[in-house]
C-alpha cells in the first residue's frame, strides 16, 4: 500500500467502457476523500444536426451515435418514426424487429461481461493491470471458452446484419415495419443461433452463481458498493420485463410502484439538470423535485438498467430466466436489491431471458409469412422507447408539415444513469482511500463502482445548450500555468 502526498487523485482514463471520462477524488487534511467526481470529457451534438434533416432519415442517423449500442438506438429511432407517422406495425414487422432487438442485446450483454467486467471477478481486483482484460481472461479460463464467447457473438452479429441490412449501424428502420423479412432458410439458420446461446448463457450463469458468487459474495454486498435510489424501467401489461414495448414504470427505494406512464408523457416525470463539471445531464423525478446528487427516499434521482428492469418487474416470461429471477432475489435477500455489482449479475439473466425470446419468436414458422409494412400517414410527432441493454432509451421526434426535423430529444441510459454513477463513484472512493493510503487495485476497485452500469458516454453527451464548455490552459517556458480560460456554455 503506497502513501500519497497530494490532495488531488485524478484517473484518467478509466477503463473498459465506452468513451472518455476521467474520476477526480479530493481528499481533507487527513488523507481522506472529501468529495469524488465521475467526469465525462467528450461531446457529441447529435440533437442538434438531426434538424432540418428529412425525418425518414433518423433512423439511419441515430445509430452512428455509437458503435457499441446502434441497434437500441435504431429501434428506438424506428419506434419514434411509427408515432411520427402514425403507423400500423404488422404483427410480422414487429416480431422481426424483436428477433433483431433480442440478439442485438445479447451481443452487447456479452460484450459487456466478459470483455469489460469479468476480468475483475475471474482474475481479481488486484491483478496487474496489464492482464486485467480478455485476453487475461482467456489465459485464465482456457482458449476453448475464448472461442465459445467470440462464436456466441458472431452468431448475434449475423442475425442482425441479416435483419438490420448491417451487423453495425443497421439501416432498416422504416416507419410502419421493415423492409426485408425473415425467409424459411434464415428462419432455421436463427433457431440454431439462438439454441446455442442459451445453452452458453447457462454456462455462463452457472459459472457467476458457483464460481464468482462464492468468491465476491462479500464484496458484492459490501455497503460500498450499495447505492439506494429509485428504479425505472419498461414493463407489460402484467409487470414483466419487455425490452421492446410496453409502459414505463418507476417504482421507490423500497420497491413500491411510484409512477406507471405511457412513452408519449414522458415530459411529465421526467426532467434534467444541468451543472458545469460535466457534459452529461442529470434526469431526475420531476414530479419530486431537484433534491441535488444524494440517494434514499427522499431523493428524486432513480437508475436504469439490468438491475433496475428485474427491480420495477415481477421477472421475465420467459422459463429460465424467471428461474433465474427467483434466485437471484433469494440468494440476496430483498427486494429491490440495491448493490451495484449485482448488476453484471442482472445482465446476464437479461441476456438469458433475450435469448430464450429470440427462440421463441424464430421457432413459430409465421414469422415467414405476412406483411411487412403497414399503412402511415402524414408527419407530426413522435417517441419511441425501448429498453437499451443499459436501460431506457427515449427517442422524441418533431417534424413540420413536409416531414422535416424541427426537434430532436433523446434521454439514453447513461444519461438516466449518471447521478448513480457519481453517487456511486463517490461512496466507494470515500471507503477504499483512507489515511493517504491507495495502490493500484484499490484505483480499480472504485472504477469497478462505475463499470457495473456498463455507461456508453458516445450516447450520453449528444447535446447541451448554447456554447460548447471549453476549458484552456496556457503555460510558460517552465510549465507553470501561465494563464486559465474558461466558457462555461
Amino acid at each position: 500500500m503506497n502513501k500519497i502526498k497530494t490532495k488531488e487523485i485524478t484517473i484518467e482514463p478509466v477503463t473498459r467502457l465506452e468513451g472518455e471520462a476521467k474520476i477526480s477524488i479530493f481528499l481533507d487534511d487527513n488523507g481522506n476523500v472529501d468529495k469524488a467526481y465521475f467526469q465525462t470529457i467528450e461531446y457529441k451534438g447529435f440533437e442538434k444536426f438531426c434538424v432540418g434533416r428529412p425525418i425518414e432519415e433518423l433512423a439511419r442517423i441515430t445509430p452512428r451515435i455509437c458503435g457499441v449500442c446502434p441497434g437500441a438506438h435504431a429501434m428506438a429511432s424506428a419506434k419514434a418514426l411509427d408515432a411520427v407517422f402514425n403507423a400500423e406495425v404488422p404483427k410480422r414487422a414487429k416480431k422481426t424487429r424483436e428477433v433483431f432487438y433480442s440478439a442485438f442485446t445479447i451481443h452487447d450483454h456479452l460484450f459487456h461481461f466478459y470483455m469489460l467486467a469479468s476480468p475483475d471477478f475471474i482474475l481479481g481486483m488486484d491483478a496487474p493491470r496489464e492482464r486485467r482484460n480478455i485476453f487475461g481472461v482467456v489465459d485464465k479460463v482456457g482458449i476453448e471458452l475464448g472461442k465459445k464467447i467470440l462464436n456466441n457473438m458472431r452468431n448475434m452479429h449475423l442475425i442482425q446484419e441479416e435483419i438490420g441490412g448491417k451487423a453495425v449501424h443497421p439501416v432498416f428502420g422504416l416507419p410502419g415495419g421493415v423492409p426485408k423479412g425473415i425467409d424459411s432458410e434464415n428462419r432455421k439458420n436463427m433457431v440454431a443461433y439462438f439454441s446455442q446461446v442459451v445453452d452458453f448463457l447457462k454456462m455462463s450463469l452457472d459459472m457467476f452463481e458457483n464460481d464468482i458468487l462464492e468468491k465476491y459474495l462479500d464484496v458484492i454486498t459490501n455497503d460500498r458498493y450499495i447505492n439506494e435510489t429509485h428504479y425505472m424501467g419498461l414493463v407489460d401489461n402484467n409487470n414483466k420485463v419487455n425490452l421492446y414495448d410496453g409502459m414505463i414504470k418507476v417504482v421507490d427505494v423500497d420497491g413500491n410502484e411510484l409512477y406507471k406512464f405511457n412513452a408519449d408523457d414522458y415530459l411529465e416525470y421526467i426532467d434534467e439538470k444541468v451543472v458545469d463539471w460535466t457534459y452529461i445531464k442529470f434526469p431526475y423525478l420531476k414530479k419530486k423535485g431537484w433534491k441535488g446528487i444524494k440517494g434514499g427516499k427522499n431523493s428524486s434521482i432513480y437508475c436504469v438498467g439490468p438491475l433496475a428492469r428485474m427491480n420495477v418487474s415481477e421477472g421475465f416470461t420467459t422459463p429460465l430466466a424467471q428461474e433465474r429471477y427467483k434466485k437471484f432475489y433469494k440468494k440476496l435477500g430483498t427486494k429491490p436489491v440495491h448493490n451495484t455489482l449485482a448488476i453484471h449479475w442482472a445482465r446476464l439473466i437479461g441476456a438469458l431471458y433475450a435469448a430464450e425470446h429470440g427462440l421463441e419468436l424464430v421457432k413459430n414458422k409465421s414469422i415467414t409469412k405476412g406483411e411487412l409494412r403497414g399503412e402511415f400517414g402524414e408527419p407530426n410527432e413522435g417517441v419511441g422507447v425501448v429498453e437499451a441493454p443499459r436501460g431506457t432509451l427515449i427517442h422524441h421526434y418533431k417534424s413540420d408539415n413536409n416531414g422535416i426535423t424541427t426537434n430532436v430529444n433523446l434521454i439514453v441510459a447513461t444519461t438516466h444513469n449518471n447521478a448513480g454513477i457519481c453517487m456511486s463513484v463517490e461512496k466507494a472512493a470515500k471507503a477504499l482511500i483512507k489515511n493517504w493510503k491507495v495502490d493500484d487495485g484499490l484505483l480499480n476497485q472504485i472504477e469497478m463502482a462505475f463499470r457495473a452500469y456498463d455507461p456508453c458516454l458516445a450516447c450520453a453527451t449528444h447535446s447541451l445548450m448554447g456554447n460548447m464548455p471549453l476549458d484552456i490552459r496556457i503555460y510558460d517556458s517552465k510549465k507553470n500555468v501561465y494563464k486559465e480560460l474558461r466558457r462555461t456554455g
